[in-house]
């Protein structure tokens, strides 16, 4: 058994090549080897979101605070909140974060495959986010 206490790791700034405006991830846990599962809380302030990425794994989403968007690719933009469960599958390509007017936070959970959890792509333009 392990236990990680809190204010153990340190809160890390979302970088700005896979994220538009302020983010903050504190890491939760990076499951040991063999175990390859990861998962983290994620905080975006408003108007801050993801840039167009996949899991090869497939990603889940808890929704813990607030309010925001989530999209895949092709469909239309969905409101989440608090309690809401998001299953993105391996390869679709989304992206998620705040609306325009609130934060958001959600525990993003995702699984390495060959040693890789997440493949980043484009950010997602103003048009696209504010459609």
């Amino acid at each position: 058994m392990e236990i990680k206490r809190v204010g153990s790791q340190a809160s890390a700034r979302g970088p700005s090549e896979w994220f538009t405006g302020n983010v903050r991830i504190d890491s939760l846990m990076q499951a040991p080897d063999p175990a390859s599962v990861s998962c983290a809380s994620v905080t975006f302030e408003p108007g801050a979101r993801t840039a167009w990425h996949t899991h090869p794994l497939g990603q889940t989403l808890l929704v813990t605070a607030g309010c925001g968007w989530a999209q895949r690719w092709g469909g239309p933009i969905e409101e989440i909140r608090p309690g809401d469960v998001v299953w993105f599958a391996p390869g679709e390509k989304h992206w998620h974060g705040a609306t325009p007017t609130t934060a958001i936070t959600h525990i993003a959970i995702q699984e390495k495959k060959d040693g890789k959890a997440v493949d980043w792509m484009e950010k997602v333009s103003d048009e696209q986010y504010r459609r």
